[in-house]
């Protein structure tokens, strides 16, 4: 079968670990130019060397998806060094569970800088390269989180969800020119966890994550797969989930 990876270059936001750090090998390994954008210089450096000695492409730049900025400079990177655009993926994330009325604002608004806002900095980078060459494909790291809705999750799981609004208009306004996917993870095995802060739902999610979590080289396969379909076919949605995962 074609690898209709190959080739391809393809921006990688939240590269430094986890599932960004799993789809850049994925797709290098595939053949695929890889750019990496991270707030950890060392990890990106590591993760570029890593990718070259292997024999694949890849460059990096250290940025914030919170800096709309940032995020044209790291598209303007990988034009620049490999003169086009094929893919953007939008994995950076944060999570912060809490009780709604436990009123964590710097937590939500966290989510909506990063999840959210930074999602849709990523999009408006890619999107003027993408109208120019009159093609190009996003793809949206969401989360289970958002299709079955619980408790402490409630604006975590907006995030993702705005996303996944936001993603299906831009597929219908485009007239088949872009490419749009969503991936939703379930429990996978990655440092989201670490960062939330409520101490209660941390040592849960933990406990629960090392029960049944996956690999974070499952989603990446789910990226691979989505990328590597013809150009006429359109991979809307994607759940990637452990089989005992609710």
């Amino acid at each position: 079968m074609e690898n209709n990876v190959k080739g391809k270059v393809v921006v990688i936001t939240g590269a430094s670990s986890g599932i960004g750090e799993a789809i850049a090998i994925r797709l290098a390994e595939q053949g695929a130019k890889v750019v990496l954008g991270a707030r950890r210089q060392q990890r990106l450096d590591k993760l570029v060397e890593r990718i070259k000695d292997a024999g694949g492409e890849a460059a990096c730049l250290v940025m914030d998806v919170k800096q709309r900025d940032d995020l044209v400079r790291l598209v303007d990177l990988a034009c620049k060094t490999y003169g086009c655009l094929d893919v953007m993926i939008n994995n950076a994330g944060v999570s912060h569970l809490s009780r709604i009325d436990d009123l964590q604002l710097e937590e939500w608004e966290e989510m909506i800088d990063v999840n959210l806002k930074g999602t849709l900095y990523g999009m408006a980078a890619a999107l003027p390269v993408f109208k120019k060459q009159a093609f190009g494909h996003i793809i949206n790291i969401l989360s289970t989180s958002g299709i079955k809705i619980v408790p402490l999750q409630g604006v975590y799981a907006g995030t993702k969800n705005a996303v996944r609004t936001i993603a299906e208009a831009l597929r219908q306004e485009s007239a088949g020119n872009y490419r749009v996917t969503g991936i939703s993870p379930g429990f996978v095995n990655t440092e989201l966890s670490d960062h939330i802060k409520d101490e209660v739902a941390r040592v849960a999610i933990k406990e629960r994550a090392a029960q049944i979590a996956i690999s974070p080289d499952a989603i990446a396969s789910a990226v691979a797969y989505a990328i590597s379909q013809p150009d006429q076919v359109d991979v809307g949605d994607i759940v990637v989930r452990p089989t005992i995962q609710d």
